[in-house]
């Protein structure tokens, strides 16, 4: 019976249905999508049955300049930390790689390929579907390969036993491992033995750090006590005894959780994006916002509706309906408009989730919308909506005088006031997401457009390996020499994200930490970097590189920024032609001014360039970006016919540097989309409301339109309550928009000021849109003929 009056009562009242229906299937769809993202997020790496039990090292040391953290850390750490401490029962260390291997005359350059310890698939749940477990990676031929991999090198053929080339070397496929989860922090297409990585880097060693190490540890307690052992292990003897570091000088270790790794690391040198734990957050509370301003939707018009329902009201308490009966009656209705939105929003969220996807930056599938777990939280949802939205709607009408109601209808002031709190609240939450918005779009449209101190557009990237080294000029001469061409140059790394890390000392005593990266003679020209003092690179400085009579004679040619020179204590000037130290010693050629070599979230720090012909892994050809499609293919051609081993595989230079800001970028698509669903939301609202407030005052603006009254006087009438509610909502919502805001950029070292307009630019569109909304039932009012609305009296 409950059921049937509640339909009965949607039908009656179509607008009051579609706005609450809409608002709350918008708000329950938003906050399904958001949930199952957030539940994605939180699962990283808890599939691994040991994962409570696997912690990761990370190194932090203290050269010079304070302490820093990075994810990487050395060789020796796993091994030794297994040698000496009771509680560690096992350690993998692992090294991502990109290598190209060929299979059947065809050759793929590949990104995602692992070295790992030998029992790295018994530490880690990632199961083989052929191979065995114990012998994967016992020998140096051997590699492992994923079953997508597995599919597009052999096809329908059984790969186990294959032979795959890597590089130059021939590997036997020793097992097929299912396809990584999505939600795992390691990620990989290949397994090589790690020993290989040993070969090529020599012994167990505690500072180069470029290996991941996880250590599996006895119990599943908390690692705090191996913290405390690690960390007196780290200082009183490796530092002290072993390394002979002295005064503030150490090297120790973190012990990180594996399931903590993705959210809630926030260090350098990751092999994979991590996500952050605050924007899961900042997710939640924004689909709980859009929920509640559904929900106000509700409550709002089902107040002002109270005066349309004082007969049925008044008829069933003369019925005799207790307040009881009559409260669970009304919640029965708003649990039942819930109950439609949820399944309604099952059906819109599977429509809009390739959207969100795109948005997220997550491949999330439909079937998990359908989840048993996500649907009971759904009906949990739903009910929890139904009751919240219903309950002072209910409490109102229910408990309303029986003689009140049969003498003069429903007129509940404090109805009214609160119908009037709960627009200025939705309005605010619209005009906080919209002002936070815009500061999120402006940091972004910063990060793009500041000058960074090099050139990266137009900038084409190569890769370089061992084989093309020697005839690496021979490469750059001829691409020099295609039109459109400007200049080419090689680096070990992108300048964009530099995690070499160094220390430098000069003959005074003087050492600093320092980033570094390895150039070729045209890397300052090809970056158009500026230099400040001193003189470019020739080539000349690239007979100082003697690696005869055993490199007694090899020296470097350093240039420094100017944060490095500072930090020597010296000018530009004074820094030309001083002699320092970085292993090898060299000579100061150049000061260059200070670049952007990190992302914005961190300061420019010390930083060293170093002539060099031996690690240069990276290629970069400068392009006019007059026709780049003709350009890319000569360059194309050129790499066929002298790079054959490998494929023509570019990329450019803004793609990665805008990768860097793939988080925040993603989060302005969130803020943008959902603040966009807000202010549709709220004005919604806002055109029901004032529907309801036009029919109530209709009499009246017969009367006023008798006496004189014009279209615009009616229309300020009605308009002026609303746009004041507006006004205050926008003053409610500007302070809290503005140090939310603030919080986040101060995670930013280069940041915008938020500026005074975007506070007046938000709340004058805001009052605008209100006033529109407002305006088409006013404007309804304004031109009704006043005979018809007086006629009953």
């Amino acid at each position: 019976m409950n059921t049937k009056l509640a339909w009965r009562n949607l039908k009656k009242n179509k607008l009051y249905a579609f706005i609450n229906i809409l608002g709350l299937t918008v708000g329950i769809a938003s906050c399904l999508l958001i949930g199952i993202y957030i539940k994605h997020e939180t699962s990283y790496d808890k599939f691994h049955v040991n994962a409570d039990r696997i912690v990761r090292a990370t190194m932090e040391y203290n050269t010079a300049d304070g302490p820093q953290s990075i994810a990487v850390s050395g060789t020796k750490a796993g091994p030794e930390f297994k040698r000496v401490l009771p509680r560690v029962k096992d350690y993998v260390r692992t090294f991502k790689s990109n290598r190209v291997i060929g299979y059947n005359n065809q050759v793929f350059d590949e990104k995602s390929i692992l070295y790992a310890d030998p029992n790295f698939f018994k530490v880690f749940s990632f199961n083989l579907v052929k191979g065995d477990i114990s012998s994967a990676l016992s020998a140096p031929d051997k590699i492992v390969i994923t079953q997508k991999s597995a599919e597009k090198y052999f096809g329908n053929q059984d790969a186990l036993g294959k032979v795959l080339k890597v590089g130059s070397k021939n590997f036997t496929v020793s097992a097929i491992a299912e396809n990584v989860p999505s939600n795992s922090q390691i990620q990989f297409d290949f397994v090589l033995p790690f020993s290989l990585y040993m070969d090529m880097n020599g012994p167990e060693q505690w500072w180069t750090a470029n290996n991941m190490t996880y250590l599996l540890l006895n119990d599943k307690a908390s690692p705090a006590e191996l913290q405390k052992q690690v960390s007196a292990y780290m200082v009183n003897t490796v530092s002290k005894k072993e390394l002979k570091m002295d005064g503030n000088h150490y090297l120790t270790y973190n012990l990180q959780p594996l399931t903590d790794i993705h959210l809630k690391s926030n260090l350098a040198d990751e092999f994979e994006p991590v996500g952050s734990i605050t924007y899961i957050y900042v997710l939640l509370i924004v689909a709980l916002l859009i929920l509640i301003i559904g929900c106000v939707n509700y409550v709002n018009l089902a107040i002002a509706q109270s005066a349309g329902r004082g007969a049925e009201i008044g008829v069933r308490k003369v019925m005799g309906a207790g307040n009881g009966e009559l409260f669970w009656q009304f919640i029965v209705e708003s649990v039942f408009t819930a109950v439609i939105a949820a399944l309604l929003a099952i059906v819109l969220a599977a429509l809009i989730l390739p959207l969100f996807n795109q948005i997220s930056g997550k491949q999330l599938e439909a079937a998990t919308l359908v989840n048993p777990f996500i649907l009971l939280g759904l009906v949990a949802l739903s009910l929890l909506v139904g009751f919240a939205a219903g309950a002072y709607p209910a409490l109102l009408l229910s408990n309303a005088k029986l003689v009140k109601i049969l003498k003069s209808g429903f007129s509940f002031t404090s109805g009214q006031n609160v119908r009037k709190s709960l627009i200025v609240f939705q309005f605010a939450i619209s005009v906080f997401l919209v002002i936070s918005t815009i500061v999120i779009l402006q940091q972004l449209s910063y990060i793009r457009n500041k000058d960074i101190g090099y050139s990266k557009s137009n900038m084409v990237v190569l890769p370089i390996d061992a084989k093309m080294l020697p005839q690496l000029d021979a490469i750059k001469k001829a691409m020099s020499g295609i039109p459109g061409v400007q200049s080419v140059a090689a680096a070990n790394d992108e300048p964009i994200n530099v995690g070499w890390g160094d220390g430098i000392n000069t003959n005074d005593g003087k050492n600093i930490s320092v980033n570094a990266i390895p150039v070729d003679e045209d890397f300052i020209k090809t970056m158009q970097l500026k230099l400040i003092s001193g003189s470019d690179y020739t080539h000349a400085d690239l007979l100082l590189l003697d690696t005869t009579n055993q490199r007694r004679n090899y020296h470097y040619t350093f240039m420094l920024n100017e944060s490095a020179v500072k930090a020597l204590g010296w000018t530009p000037e004074q820094a030309i032609g001083k002699t320092i130290s970085k292993g090898v010693t060299g000579t100061i050629k150049g000061v260059i001014k200070d670049f952007n070599f990190k992302s914005f979230h961190d300061q420019i720090t010390p930083l060293i360039l170093f002539l060099d012909n031996e690690q240069l892994h990276r290629m970069f050809v400068k392009i006019d970006g007059n026709s780049t499609a003709a350009t890319l293919a000569q360059i194309g051609k050129v790499w066929k016919d002298r790079v054959s081993h490998r494929p023509f595989d570019y990329r450019f230079l803004d793609d990665d540097y805008d990768a860097l800001y793939r988080t925040e970028q993603r989060t302005a698509g969130v803020f943008t989309t959902f603040s966009a669903l807000a202010i549709i939301l709220a004005c919604l609202g806002l055109f029901a409301i004032t529907a309801f407030a036009v029919v109530q005052r209709t009499k009246e603006i017969g009367i006023r339109k008798v006496l004189g009254a014009g279209v615009v006087n009616i229309i300020m009438l009605i308009a002026k309550d609303f746009l004041t509610l507006v006004i205050i909502a926008t003053v409610i919502a500007s302070p809290i928009a503005w140090y939310i805001s603030s919080k986040w950029l101060q995670d930013f070292a280069f940041r915008i000021d938020i500026q005074w307009w975007v506070f007046v630019v938000t709340g004058i569109a805001a009052l605008l849109v209100a006033a529109v909304t407002v305006s088409i039932q006013s404007t309804k009012a304004a031109l009704a003929n006043p005979v018809k609305s007086l006629k009953s009296e």
